[in-house]
């Protein structure tokens, strides 16, 4: 069974940064995808970000291009999420996802706190 396991999260001021981790385990699939969520007090969850294995490429979502920057080890057993300059709309809980051929998974989510 897949699980997804987040850390890294925590308090910082406007401008500062944190780096988010997923650890992956039980992916077995070759094709799959890896995504950062996240959710703000009373909203929608929303796709930050998405590693594709199948075309190698990654997506953003246009309020944080520029400031945050998924990667992953060769194995893709750890994916991580940099924020940089960090905004308080930024604050959310944010989340790990994979989709392995159809079936998903989430983790259980780490605190991001941007403090004004």
């Amino acid at each position: 069974e897949v699980q997804l396991v987040e850390s890294g999260g925590g308090l910082v001021q406007a401008g500062g940064s944190l780096r988010l981790s997923c650890e992956t385990s039980g992916i077995t699939a070759d094709d799959y995808s890896i995504a950062w969520f996240r959710q703000a007090p009373g909203k929608e969850h929303e796709g930050v970000s998405c590693l594709s294995n199948s075309d190698d490429t990654t997506y953003y979502v246009d309020s944080v291009k520029g400031r945050f920057t998924t990667s992953s080890d060769n194995a893709q057993n750890t994916i991580w999420l940099q924020n940089d300059s960090l905004k308080p709309e930024d604050t959310a809980v944010y989340y790990c996802y994979a989709d392995e051929g159809g079936n998903r998974y989430w983790g259980q989510g780490t605190q991001v706190t941007v403090s004004s």
